[in-house]
């Protein structure tokens, strides 16, 4: 009988056991779903938030107050001391309609009483005692005319009839053209490349303006004038690209683009090159069917000195290059951690607390430090030393703060993913403190490329893969032009007049955007 009694009380602590296992079992998984649900939730809000959320990444400030529903978290916090906020004496200016520019046509329209309304009631004439000036804006519609070449021929008539060698007719030498035998001058090239390539106005809506003037100029015949033009400036393109080698410091980027005529290729990709000096800037425009890192290894082969890229894979070649340094972007780091306080519902104007707000004071400090030496106008040894002294301590703070977060923070998580890329890219995002040739991101490059993806989002896609080239060609023209303070009508203009005499490779260098003297073009210069 008491054999039976402890078996069975075996039996009860056995069950005990299972049970206490069980519910420890279901206590995981319900921390498992909760964690699962938590992160699945921050994904919506994400997505929701690219659909439909604002674009701005800008966050307001506001030491003095915290959100109402949010507690701070102590460890979370970063050492701070009160800043000191100096505010510049200004004028305050007159408020009312800016003065229209003087370089405009004056049409002076004089308004006058009339003989009768100048008589005054005692009878005598009335004297004038001064005018009252008041400016109006008006606008004359796109005109367009037609040029004839007339070429007159002379004849020796002394000769006729005589066998010489030379010719007894002459006649004047017409200039080169851009498209030989085109009807197209350079005042109409540049201006239907600078409508499509720097306002995003596709080929069928010009066709529909011209129509609209009475001028049938079909699309198809655009589309064959900028390929044309294209191929006429591809030396220019390879004179681009030299010289971008040559730059200390190199920045890439690329994007996607649609090409109809493309086998096995769901995507294409429009690559980006900014090199120079900063007063001579050049962006180059590539099109490649692909995003490989083999188009960034061949652009750079031989090339000694600073690339500074985003954090996609096909750039970490550039780790090992013999002569690179390759630096990091602060603002795609940034970027994650924006996402944070988007999904966590923080409402525009208030500042973003918690984990991710943290990380976006780092972040804040090293740009304000980045604010204050523009403002000083520091040279690049200077600005080294400044980040030496003021971002290196930062840096290290932030270093530590983030190894602390990486082990207790879910990595599948908006924050978690956002602390592991930040530390996965470190050692290029402190780059930049070695060197005040570098910027401390990417946004020179990702600036240059943002008009190509606004006229990406009016024609949609290029048909051709030599289309696609030609487009690279002809953005590269325009955003080097604007880059460099030029208006891109009257540059093109310029240079299609000018391109076809050009012979030596002295000339095709002094027509390229970043040289060619503001001076020399009838309009003026982009502000």
């Amino acid at each position: 009988m008491n054999i039976e009694v402890f078996a069975d009380i075996n039996d009860v602590e056995k069950l005990k056991e299972k049970i206490f296992s069980f519910a420890k079992d279901f206590s995981n998984k319900e921390q498992n779903y909760k964690a699962e649900i938590k992160i699945l939730n921050e994904q919506i809000k994400s997505l929701q938030d690219r659909l439909f959320g604002k674009k701005t990444e800008k966050i307001h400030w506001d030491d003095d107050q915290i959100s109402l529903f949010e507690i701070p978290e102590p460890e979370c916090s970063v050492s701070e001391e009160p800043e000191e906020i100096t505010v510049p004496s200004h004028n305050r200016k007159k408020k009312g309609r800016k003065p229209l520019p003087e370089n405009l046509p004056q049409v002076e329209v004089i308004h006058d009483l009339t003989e009768e309304e100048k008589l005054c009631g005692c009878g005598c004439i009335k004297s004038r005692c001064g005018q009252e000036i008041s400016e109006q804006l008006e606008i004359i519609p796109a005109q367009m005319k037609v040029i004839k070449n007339i070429r007159y021929k002379y004849v020796c008539k002394n000769c006729e009839g005589v066998e010489d060698d030379g010719p007894t007719i002459s006649i004047a030498r017409m200039p080169e053209q851009m498209i030989p035998k085109s009807m197209a001058t350079p005042g109409l090239l540049a201006h239907i490349l600078t409508a499509k390539f720097a306002d995003a106005l596709p080929f069928y809506r010009q066709e529909k303006q011209f129509n609209r003037i009475g001028v049938e100029l079909p699309r198809s015949t655009m589309c064959s004038w900028a390929m044309k033009v294209a191929q006429q400036c591809e030396i220019l393109m390879e004179f681009m690209q030299a010289q971008i080698l040559k730059s200390p410091v190199i920045n890439i980027d690329e994007t996607t683009v649609q090409v109809l005529k493309v086998t096995n290729r769901s995507k294409c990709y429009m690559w980006v090159f900014k090199g120079g000096t900063p007063d001579k800037p050049i962006i180059l425009f590539q099109y490649h069917p692909t995003r490989s890192g083999d188009v960034a290894s061949d652009f750079l082969n031989g090339y000694q000195g600073i690339v500074q890229t985003d954090g996609y894979g096909g750039y970490d070649f550039l780790d090992k290059a013999s002569g690179i340094i390759h630096v990091g972007c602060w603002i795609h780091s940034r970027r994650k951690f924006v996402s944070v306080t988007k999904a966590a519902g923080i409402k525009k104007g208030d500042p973003p607390t918690g984990n991710a707000g943290t990380a976006l004071k780092y972040i804040s400090k090293l740009y304000k430090i980045e604010k204050e030496a523009r403002e000083l106008e520091l040279s690049a040894e200077d600005l080294y030393k400044k980040r030496q002294e003021e971002a290196v301590p930062i840096l290290d703070e932030f270093k530590k703060w983030l190894d602390a977060k990486v082990e207790k923070i879910p990595p599948k998580s908006l924050l978690g993913k956002a602390i592991g890329y930040t530390l996965n890219q470190w050692h290029r995002l402190i780059q930049y403190t070695k060197d005040g040739r570098v910027g401390p991101d990417n946004n020179v490059v990702e600036n240059a490329i943002r008009p190509f993806v606004v006229g990406r989002k009016n024609w949609l896609f290029n048909c051709t893969p030599e289309g696609a080239s030609a487009s690279a060609c002809i953005y590269s023209l325009i955003e080097t032009a604007k880059a460099n303070g030029l208006e891109p009508y009257w540059y093109l203009k310029y240079l299609f007049e000018n391109l076809p005499e050009a012979m030596t490779a002295d000339e095709f260098i002094a027509l390229m955007p970043q040289n060619v003297d503001k001076t020399l073009l009838e309009g003026p210069p982009a502000k």
